[in-house]
């Protein structure tokens, strides 16, 4: 019978993990928008961090500030200031960031920018305009998601254990799967409604941003001006990157390690 503590804890992760996602779920179906939510025109900024996070807002500033000559991007992993004059805090946060030398390597260089205090005070905004997720979404409907997946995949695991212990002949094996198969029912079923009622999942944005987001895309006219151009970034990320050595800039994935570079495999 020890298949059956198999069974009991295949069901209290699906069950604990099914829970989790319908309360975020609730939750992000419980905030109401806010006035300035439904009237809030994004900003490129506002955009990229309800699509990407702090580490899409330090991209877009990258790319913003190549594209205007001011900072220069090499496709060998460089970045190097031509004007050290920034024009938000932003700007000012990717200048301070590369440091009094005016080159650092672009891999440190997104991760520094992307903790500065003028995203932290753009994160705050957004969440309190009622746009963003609180905790980077820590306990939102996409980590929910994640979570469900990983019990799914338990779940499997779980059973083919318990199938694989010798069992007595009393015990056929197809009904002992067909009591694992429903706390996978429950996991997969609490998937494909999340997905038909919430998907496309986020991360940091809240459904009003998720909304205002969906609409900046509708209202770009589809041209190849600069506004267009910089609001597919902030949207899609560096993917959105057309010239091959700026793209070739963000490619490198160096981890920085004590005084060391090492390339990630």
């Amino acid at each position: 019978m020890f298949w059956v503590l198999f069974l009991l804890s295949a069901w209290a992760v699906a069950g604990l993990s099914c829970l989790r996602l319908c309360l975020a779920a609730v939750r992000a179906a419980a905030v109401a928008p806010h006035g300035v939510a439904r009237e809030h025109a994004l900003t490129l900024y506002e955009a990229a961090f309800l699509s990407g996070g702090p580490r899409r807002v330090a991209d877009l500033t990258l790319v913003s500030m190549a594209r205007q000559r001011r900072l220069l991007l090499a496709h060998t992993g460089w970045a190097t200031v031509v004007d050290p004059c920034g024009r938000d805090d932003m700007e000012r946060s990717v200048i301070g960031a590369i440091g009094p030398g005016g080159q650092s390597r672009i891999a440190p260089l997104r991760s520094t920018a992307a903790g500065a205090e003028a995203i932290r005070g753009l994160a705050d905004r957004l969440v309190g305009a009622g746009l963003a997720a609180p905790d980077g979404g820590a306990d939102g409907v996409a980590a929910g998601v994640r979570r469900v997946r990983v019990a799914a995949v338990a779940v499997c695991a779980l059973g083919a254990a318990a199938l694989a212990l010798p069992l007595p002949a009393n015990q056929p094996r197809p009904l002992i799967a067909l009591w694992f198969a429903l706390p996978l029912a429950l996991t997969l079923g609490c998937l494909a409604i999340t997905r038909m009622e919430v998907h496309p999942y986020s991360r940091w944005a809240s459904p009003a941003g998720q909304r205002l987001i969906g609409a900046l895309v509708r209202q770009a006219d589809g041209t190849a001006d600069d506004r267009t151009y910089l609001t597919s970034v902030a949207v899609r990320g560096v993917h959105a990157i057309g010239e091959p050595d700026l793209r070739a800039a963000f490619a490198h994935r160096e981890k920085y390690a004590g005084d060391h570079w090492e390339r990630r495999a």
